[in-house]
């Protein structure tokens, strides 16, 4: 019970470092993260350090973090989600989410416990700020100097604090480890692996490990700071090796308290200033003035597929217009979905290869994957380096953090 209420603890206040599960994990910038020997350190076993995880109730710090993400997508759909940068356009935070989904970000981070969070993700000169601060959440584009503002009564008589700094810290090295932590199950190696320094902190790893055969991750290592039990940096690794798919990580932190000033705003002088929703329920979401609803950074798609594929998926129940099933477990799940869609996949690839369809068209499918059989009959697999998917000609899909060959042995044994 006191364990349970320890991870709520540590969760509450997951402070907001790398909202997008992503940082630029190329070999020159390895050294920024960890040197070579590792420092030496007590033992302490896999359990222990779970505890210690738990038992963390760091409230305050500020530094700078790394995030990337290499999920092996098409350049048209790396393109659509923005490249690399994360300023330019519309305010809101989720339009500048999907864009944090591909590529290499630097992010300045503060956090003064629930009440005050602060994210700035520097892009060459231009920026763009989340800011988080009592009643206020506050976006800011520098570059097209917008501003998104949503002001939340509630969070002002303390009712809704803790909801608003989980959706601002949803993808924090803190808050994957814990996501992380909650999934791995029976279907999960744990261990302690070598030691490291983090930004210039000594630091435990804890290394998840599928059991099954057929993921795609092949560990996802975090990076314990050796005093206070906060995660430093969290990858994610593809089981067929190269650069992480996801890494996260602190390269400067300081757990001392931010000035009061840090978290303040007001809104530049010209900027265009859209409102959300005021009140929007005990989730605190609120609306841009277009009417789309903020979901805040938990809606990060690349937490949701590193959650999806340990056993996350199939959560939704029935999609759109027909039913999903959850085959498999841990590491190993796939979510069979039937669209009722019939030849929907064919139609769409008889689409895109039109005369009258646009070349980018049958360039960007094309590029999503090659064609399988099976006994299920016949299929296209769309492929990344975590997510992959076989669309049947049914209309049924089969999806998970699994390879090409589990998702046809599944639609075999499920035909």
């Amino acid at each position: 019970m006191a364990t349970n209420a320890k991870t709520r603890k540590a969760a509450r206040y997951a402070v907001p470092v790398a909202v997008a599960g992503v940082a630029a994990a190329t070999v020159a910038m390895v050294p920024a993260f960890a040197n070579s020997g590792g420092p030496d350190l007590p033992k302490m076993t896999a359990q222990q350090l779970i505890e210690k995880v738990a038992a963390s109730d760091v409230q305050q710090l500020s530094g700078s973090a790394k995030i990337s993400t290499d999920l092996g997508l098409p350049k048209l759909a790396s393109g659509l989600l923005g490249g690399g940068g994360v300023a330019g356009g519309s305010a809101n935070p989720e339009d500048k989410i999907a864009q944090l989904a591909n590529g290499s970000h630097t992010v300045r981070v503060a956090a003064d416990g629930p009440d005050r969070q602060k994210l700035t993700f520097v892009d060459g000169k231009d920026e763009y700020s989340l800011i988080h601060n009592g009643a206020d959440v506050w976006g800011y584009d520098s570059k097209a100097n917008e501003v998104w503002h949503e002001k939340n009564p509630g969070a002002a008589a303390g009712k809704d604090q803790k909801k608003t700094a989980e959706r601002l810290g949803g993808a924090s090295p803190q808050q994957l480890a814990q996501d992380v932590l909650k999934a791995a199950g029976p279907t999960t190696d744990v261990s302690v692996g070598e030691t490291a320094q983090v930004a210039g902190r000594d630091a435990y790893q804890l290394v998840l490990k599928p059991k099954q055969s057929g993921s795609t991750v092949g560990s996802v290592k975090i990076a314990v700071d050796a005093k206070n039990g906060v995660p430093l940096r969290v990858q994610l690794l593809a089981a067929e090796g190269g650069k992480p798919i996801v890494d996260a990580g602190f390269t400067k932190v300081d757990f001392a308290k931010p000035s009061a000033d840090t978290f303040a705003f007001t809104a530049p002088k010209g900027a265009k200033v859209t409102e959300g929703a005021a009140g929007a329920g005990e989730e605190g979401h609120g609306k841009d003035g277009h009417g789309k609803e903020f979901k805040g950074l938990d809606s990060f798609p690349g937490l949701d597929a590193l959650t999806g594929g340990m056993g996350g998926a199939g959560k939704g129940g029935a999609g759109k217009g027909g039913e999903t099933k959850v085959l498999g477990e841990g590491w190993a799940t796939i979510a069979r979905i039937d669209t009722g869609a019939g030849k929907g996949l064919q139609d769409l690839e008889k689409s895109a290869n039109g005369k009258d369809a646009p070349k980018e068209a049958k360039q960007f499918f094309d590029s999503l994957g090659g064609k399988v059989t099976g006994k299920f009959g016949e299929g296209r697999v769309f492929k990344t380096r975590l997510v992959n998917a076989l669309i049947t000609d049914d209309g049924k899909v089969y999806v998970g953090a699994v390879t090409k060959d589990a998702l046809v042995q599944a639609a075999d044994a499920n035909k």
